[in-house]
């Protein structure tokens, strides 16, 4: 065992370690230190990977501007000790999100058991310099990882950021604070 599996293994527990902790914390500002340990150390896998430009984008996107405004979020919604008690509104949440991800799962295995998924509809990935066969060439070049992104991965880019917009749209829910009626 060389030292490279060393950190590999090092860098892999503290990113899991951190994602559990993340998870099991009552306190929210803990909870988004935990992930910042989490993503600083895929960052540091992916060092290890040699994909630098990965490296970058994992510390300066999510474990600086993300975290950033969780934290700000955090904030704004001025969470304090209290934070950690369940209220029957968060039971409601909980539930309907347990229940729309089951039927997400539901919808995708119907999808892709009844052939409707499979790519022979979908249109191929024309031949360019960056392609070889089915899959994309491995480089370590901002030009493949961008023709990747915005080509074969175009889809699950896309899933993303309609995920982040539903977070967003949350947020500004969760932030409005009702006024109370006045009472005549």
């Amino acid at each position: 065992m060389n030292a490279v599996d060393l950190l590999f293994y090092f860098f892999a527990t503290l990113a899991v370690g951190g994602g559990v902790l993340m998870v099991f914390s009552r306190h929210p500002v803990s909870a988004a230190l935990f992930m910042i340990i989490s993503l600083v150390s895929v960052a540091a896998l992916f060092v290890l990977l040699e994909a630098f430009f990965l490296a970058i984008l994992q510390v300066l996107v999510y474990a600086g501007a993300v975290m950033v405004l969780f934290l700000f979020i955090i904030m704004l919604l001025d969470v304090g000790p209290e934070g950690g008690k369940v209220s029957r509104l968060k039971l409601i949440t909980g539930f309907a999100g347990c229940v729309s991800v089951g039927i997400l799962i539901i919808l995708l295995l119907q999808l892709f058991g009844t052939g409707i998924g499979d790519n022979s509809s979908w249109p191929s990935i024309e031949m360019s310099p960056y392609v070889n066969g089915e899959s994309l060439l491995f480089s370590t070049s901002i030009k493949n990882f961008g023709y990747g992104l915005f080509t074969k991965y175009m889809l699950p880019l896309q899933v993303a950021g309609f995920l982040l917009l539903g977070a967003m749209v949350g947020v500004i829910v969760l932030s409005k604070k009702s006024l109370p009626t006045e009472e005549r």
